[in-house]
């Protein structure tokens, strides 16, 4: 059976060359293509919510197959609806269904029916393909409209397909399609979909949908999203990240009725010790004015005595950063608490973070080796040693192996910079390493 598309010239262009030509420059370039078991991305027109899209096709480092999640726009059709053979025709070419998989599928999810007239209307999977294509022309794709359901019934979709790819040893990500908040104001919307995010990054299905219901957030592709989180945790997923997110009104500047866009992409890797304690403590100042104690109980890993440095990313861009040259505190956790909650709130060059950015940020954790000092520049390395310049009572510190950093030559400049020590005042130079945590 052949799929013809219907979205194209509607939501993306109605021809390969046009749709080259919008999303290539959303490609985000020099970054490493991972191979992720799930993901998360928007289904709106490719002028606005294509750059949050492609934010996470970037990344991926796609597998044979995709299974694509998408919701029912159209109410046409089964409940939850597979496409289980055949044909999907883009602009961009022709794609084939995975059918092995999709019937293992099939045989795992009793709720599933073959049905394809769910899908001849249906453009929230659509939109998703010619980005696909873009990045890998030969994917294969399992297309699946999920209505919306009892939790029971999404949690039962997520372990049959985990089951079903157990069953087939297929590699395949699987897509959730959606889009956030439908239709409120700015401020609005970045309230409600940080609270659906900050559940969806824990891979908490089931608290997504409670806030969803209790907050009235209108996430129309909440059904997919939490079968697909049920099914990433039972095959191993730790944690979600979101990569990209904004609204119809960072594009068109109308900021009284927006759609949010958000792309998270899952991660089978753990969140270090570190850097789940200086996120909790952000977490907990900002939403409480709160300042945690660690555990009694501190782990080796956090014991010890360590300068060290906190360092807040939101979607990629220093959101702010706080560290202690030397220790202040009688161990690295209570250390870590604090800068992190300086970088949160009293870093000088930003805003504190409001509570709606928490779900948007990335954090890492720089422990610092005891400053040594050097004679000269001949004893430093800009990606393995950090640099303190000092001159008097001012001092400038600069983290080793810093983007765009590539020579201490460069590392001492920006110090001098830091601390206001002229470019002819003698200084002195110490080094030092640090272990960067994520």
């Amino acid at each position: 059976m052949l799929r013809q598309a219907s979205a194209a010239g509607r939501y993306y262009p109605a021809s390969k060359e046009k749709i080259r030509s919008v999303i290539t420059p959303m490609e985000v370039k020099g970054i490493a293509k991972e191979r992720y078991l799930g993901a998360v991305m928007p289904h709106a027109g490719y002028p606005y919510s294509g750059g949050v899209a492609m934010a996470v096709g970037s990344r991926l480092d796609l597998p044979e197959t995709a299974i694509i999640l998408g919701p029912s726009h159209t109410g046409i059709g089964a409940e939850y609806a597979i496409m289980a053979s055949g044909i999907w025709q883009t602009p961009m070419g022709e794609v084939e269904i995975d059918s092995p998989l999709a019937h293992s599928i099939m045989k795992y999810c009793r709720h599933i029916k073959a049905d394809p007239s769910a899908h001849q209307y249906e453009h929230s999977i659509e939109v998703q393909i010619p980005m696909l294509q873009y990045f890998k022309p030969d994917i294969k794709i399992v297309p699946i409209t999920v209505s919306f359901g009892k939790s029971e019934t999404l949690a039962d979709i997520g372990y049959g397909i985990a089951s079903a790819l157990r069953e087939t040893g297929r590699e395949a990500i699987i897509i959730a399609s959606s889009d956030m908040t439908h239709y409120e104001s700015q401020s609005d919307a970045h309230l409600k979909d940080s609270l659906a995010l900050d559940a969806i990054i824990k891979l908490d299905a089931a608290e997504m949908l409670e806030r969803i219901q209790a907050n009235h957030i209108t996430m129309c592709g909440y059904a997919p999203v939490a079968a697909m989180l049920t099914a990433v945790k039972e095959l191993g997923a730790k944690r979600a990240r979101v990569v990209a997110y904004q609204t119809s009104g960072d594009i068109t500047h109308h900021l009284d009725q927006v759609v949010g866009y958000a792309g998270l992409v899952i991660e089978q890797t753990e969140e270090s010790a570190q850097v789940t304690l200086a996120r909790a403590a952000v977490e907990a100042f900002v939403r409480e004015k709160k300042v945690i104690t660690p555990s009694v109980e501190i782990s080796a890993e956090l014991s010890g005595e360590a300068g060290v440095f906190v360092s807040l990313k939101k979607l990629g861009e220093l959101r702010g950063c706080i560290g202690t040259f030397e220790a202040h505190f009688d161990n690295i956790a209570d250390e870590i608490v604090s800068n992190a909650v300086s970088s949160a709130a009293r870093d000088p060059r930003f805003e504190p973070v409001a509570e709606w950015e928490l779900p948007l940020l990335s954090y890492s954790v720089d422990v610092l080796t005891p400053p040594q000092p050097v004679e000269d520049t001949n004893s430093l390395d800009a990606k393995k040693y950090g640099v303190i310049v000092e001159s008097g009572h001012l001092r400038g510190l600069l983290l080793p192996d810093l983007e765009g950093v590539d020579t201490p030559s460069e590392q001492i400049s920006i110090c001098r910079q830091k601390a206001g020590i002229t470019a002819d005042a003698p200084v002195k130079l110490y080094r030092f390493e640090v272990k960067r945590y994520h």
